[in-house]
Order: C-alpha cells, then sequence, then structure tokens
C-alpha cells in the first residue's frame, strides 16, 4: 500500500485532519466531500480533491497530494494537472492545493512560472516531521504522525492511539474504520514482521479483520484446496496453518475460520512446537 492511500484513508475517515494541518477552522470539514476526481481529457484521476458544498461559494476546492519521495517534475505535474481540471470542470469556487511532505529535503524548487502562486498563499505545504508536539493533539494529526514514525515509535505510537480511539469513539462504525486505518498504517510500515505486534495490540476479531490474516487465510484456503488434488503436498501446506497459529489463534479457532478437520491444525501445531 502506498503512503499517499493510507493518507487519503486518513483524509477520508478524518477529513478534519486537513484542515488541522493547514491551519483551518476544523469544524468547516462538514462542509466538504472528499473524493477523487477523474479528467477525461487526458485520463487521468485526481485522488484527493476537498470539494465545498455549491451553494457555500466562499468554501475553495481543496487538491491534496502526498509526496514522500523527492521528484524534480512534481510542480510542473501538480499544476498541470490542476488547471486541465479547472478548466473542464469549471467550478464556481476558488481553489487552494495543499502539498503533504514527510521533511522539508523531499521539497524541491518551485518552477519560477509558478512562484506567484506560493506567495500568494495559493499552494500551502506541510512538512509532518516539523508539526508541534502537543499531547492535546487530535487523532487525525496523531495517525499522520504515526506514518512517518520510526518502527520502534510507531509500535507505542499506534497503541496509544488504539486506546485513544476505544476512549473516545462512542460510534461503533467510527471505531472499527479508525481501527482498521491503524492496521493499515502498521502493516504498511512493518509487513509481515508485524505478526507479533498485531497480536499483541489487537484482540482476535480485530486481528482477523486485518488485510494480513485475510491475505493468510486466502493462501490457507487454496494450498488446502490443491491438496484435495495432490494427496503428498498436505505437509507443506500445513507450513501456513502455521502462520495462522502464530497470530494467537487457538487450534480450534484455525480450525474453524478455516473450515478445516481440528486433527489436521493439531498436527500442525505440534509440528510447529517440536
Amino acid at each position: 500500500m502506498r503512503t499517499d492511500t493510507i493518507f487519503y484513508q486518513i483524509f477520508q475517515t478524518l477529513p478534519s485532519t486537513l484542515f488541522e494541518l493547514i491551519g483551518e477552522a476544523i469544524d468547516i470539514a462538514g462542509d466538504y466531500e472528499f473524493k477523487s476526481v477523474e479528467v477525461k481529457e487526458l485520463s487521468f484521476r485526481i485522488d484527493g480533491v476537498f470539494v465545498p458544498s455549491r451553494e457555500l461559494i466562499d468554501r475553495p476546492i481543496y487538491f491534496v497530494e502526498v509526496q514522500f519521495q523527492k521528484d524534480d517534475g512534481f510542480y510542473w505535474r501538480l499544476f498541470g494537472e490542476i488547471f486541465i481540471c479547472l478548466k473542464q470542470y469549471k467550478p464556481v469556487h476558488d481553489w487552494r492545493a495543499v502539498v503533504v511532505y514527510p521533511s522539508r529535503n523531499v521539497d524541491t524548487d518551485v518552477p519560477m512560472q509558478y512562484r506567484g502562486l506560493m506567495t500568494t498563499g495559493q499552494v500551502q505545504r506541510v512538512y509532518l516531521d516539523e508539526l508541534p508536539l502537543d499531547p492535546e493533539q487530535s487523532l487525525g494529526i496523531k495517525m499522520a504522525e504515526l506514518v512517518v514514525a520510526d518502527e520502534e515509535a510507531a509500535i507505542e505510537q499506534a497503541k496509544q492511539l488504539i486506546q485513544l480511539t476505544q476512549a473516545d469513539s462512542v460510534d461503533a462504525g467510527f471505531q472499527e474504520n479508525v481501527l482498521k486505518l491503524i492496521q493499515a498504517v502498521i502493516i504498511y510500515k512493518l509487513g509481515y514482521k508485524s505478526l507479533q505486534e498485531l497480536r499483541a495490540m489487537f484482540t482476535l476479531d480485530d486481528v482477523k479483520k486485518t488485510r494480513l490474516f485475510q491475505e493468510i487465510r486466502q493462501e490457507v484456503v487454496q494450498e488446502i484446496a490443491a491438496e484435495e488434488h495432490d494427496k503428498g503436498k498436505l505437509e507443506g501446506k500445513l507450513e501456513v496453518v502455521t502462520r495462522l497459529l502464530k497470530l494467537g489463534l487457538t487450534v480450534e479457532k484455525v480450525a474453524e475460520v478455516l473450515d478445516l478437520n481440528v486433527e489436521i491444525v493439531r498436527k500442525a501445531a505440534n509440528r510447529e512446537s517440536e
């Protein structure tokens, strides 16, 4: 999963994050819809666009870009896509652009042809490593900081975010979305190294909802299905089952979620402990 995809999920789940990052009142987030906009003329899509209600003429459109790699052509592409989009849709609103960087050293020089836009405030840049440390920061800002945290710090920050989400959120659906988002960030940062971290941070039901668990489950299902055609490969396929056991699931639970015979799963568990 790419970093920009993670951030677009954050903006989708916690839209006030964008306005807090640029110093605007977070309550105006309710006036916007976060969406992707297809530009048909050249067949490309701008993924991060905050579009205000049509009747709110004083609210600008926000084009949001997340840039985590140095790219000398970035500003040429950014403004080119924005202006083509404006030409196609001819919106009634003014516009702003927000670029989110992990740090200043990823930013590049703005071409002189566009420097006027920078001086007028039409474009705003956010450097995540320069956000002020504040224990009262919102959930969205803490989530953004989690994306750029190093591996060791990320685990502790994720634990704190989980506790904060579970303590403050009264909306079960919203809480579930935020927990899934935290899981996605941890898996993005640590990959398969995050098995033990996931087990420590999340409940069994939480772990079962993660992309990592679903991928492993699908792999097991495919392996077991293939086993029906080749009995001699059963031992090799049971190695995949042990990956679920390492997530902390019991033998009975693995058998339940994978629709396997308990004895087959127990055999894999016994071999793992030898």
